[in-house]
């Protein structure tokens, strides 16, 4: 990577209290792409996660402590990297970040996450305030896609602080990956709550598919179908083992005819990472027409893009094996970027010279 040798770059990484990097998969593996890419890691540790009175005042004085310790490490004119949303409240964080850029004369690079006004899971005060304040701060913002990107220029950024991710990757540590058999099934792999992913339990009425189930709460009553399988719960980094024959299916909300309600309306903005779970497994996918990387997924060859998954039957039924084995090639192909950060590194060498040219 080709940058200013006068410019530092460091990475703003949290840390809860036993030395394990907070977030989902999703921020861990970012933090382990941009070190790779020279972003030095800044820790912001909790000091306790208890629920106490006495717990968050420590947690909070805390956090005082680690960003004041961060403004002194960081020098002045250097790249900052962090990831938004922030999940939890620190105290000193924004008037630290708001120092950094007004007295050292920092800049900052965001990588967003979520964006909680069109999730719409989270929309609350305190998410609305930091996404406001992360729309100041940023120089660059990296986000998920053209239409999450075409989201932040109608609301004001300019459309020159804006890097388009693409995907997100999915680091994998065992090199081995297994090449998918042809079958006829589909494959869901996350959490099956039925109140908070209300099409799973709908699924039972897509007649003549396999369909295999690996996640938390699963719903024991949906066993008496004959077209579901559980398969159990397993970490991010045993999953994709499972993955061995089929499509993954990338829907959400609340219907199987459309991607309904708020989470899947969602669909329309963002990169779902069990996207990047399947594809770099090398298993092709089945994704709604109305999601972001529909596009992306019919681009690269790697799935079918579909209205509505009622007509699963009969599309499934006129894939041949030859078509599948195309698709499959093209998914390894892909797979193997997914697996060593290709796009998060091709992001943030992009975002470093919009910064370094600005």
């Amino acid at each position: 990577m080709e940058k200013d040798k006068n410019m530092k770059l460091y990475q703003i990484v949290e840390i809860m209290e036993n030395n394990n990097t907070a977030g989902s998969k999703a921020v861990q593996d970012v933090v382990r792409i941009a070190e790779k890419n020279g972003f030095e890691p800044i820790e912001i540790k909790t000091w306790t996660t208890r629920s106490s009175i006495n717990a968050k005042i420590k947690r909070q004085l805390g956090f005082k402590k680690e960003w004041k310790k961060a403004y002194a490490q960081i020098e002045e004119q250097s790249i900052v990297l962090v990831q938004n949303p922030f999940r939890i409240r620190q105290l000193s964080r924004e008037s630290i970040l708001k120092k950094l850029k007004s007295k050292k004369k920092v800049k900052i690079i965001s990588v967003i996450h979520d964006v909680e006004s069109l999730r719409k899971f989270c929309n609350n005060a305190y998410y609305e305030h930091e996404f406001s304040t992360m729309v100041a701060l940023a120089d660059v913002l990296i986000v998920h896609n053209n239409k999450m990107a075409k989201f932040f220029e109608e609301i004001g950024v300019p459309k020159e602080k804006l890097v388009i991710l693409k995907i997100f990757d999915y680091l994998q540590a065992n090199t081995n990956m297994r090449t998918p058999k042809f079958e006829r099934q589909i494959t869901v792999a996350g959490n099956l709550d039925t109140q908070k992913c209300a099409y799973i339990g709908l699924l039972p009425q897509i007649t003549g598919i396999d369909i295999q189930l690996y996640g938390p709460n699963f719903d024991l009553s949906m066993e008496r179908y004959s077209n579901i399988h559980y398969g159990g719960c397993f970490p991010p980094d045993k999953i994709p083992e499972k993955l061995v024959k089929g499509f993954g299916l990338v829907w959400d909300g609340t219907g199987i005819d459309k991607c309904r309600g708020d989470a899947g309306e969602y669909l329309q903005y963002n990169n779902p990472h069990k996207l990047s779970l399947y594809l770099s497994s090398g298993l092709p996918v089945i994704i709604w027409n109305g999601a972001a990387e529909a596009e992306f997924v019919k681009k690269n060859g790697i799935g079918i893009v579909v209205d509505s998954l009622l007509e699963l039957s009969d599309k499934l039924a006129k894939i041949s094996p030859e078509e599948y084995n195309s698709m499959q090639k093209n998914t390894a192909q892909l797979a193997l970027r997914l697996r060593n950060g290709y796009y998060t590194g091709c992001a943030l060498v992009k975002a470093i010279d919009i910064v370094e040219r600005g």
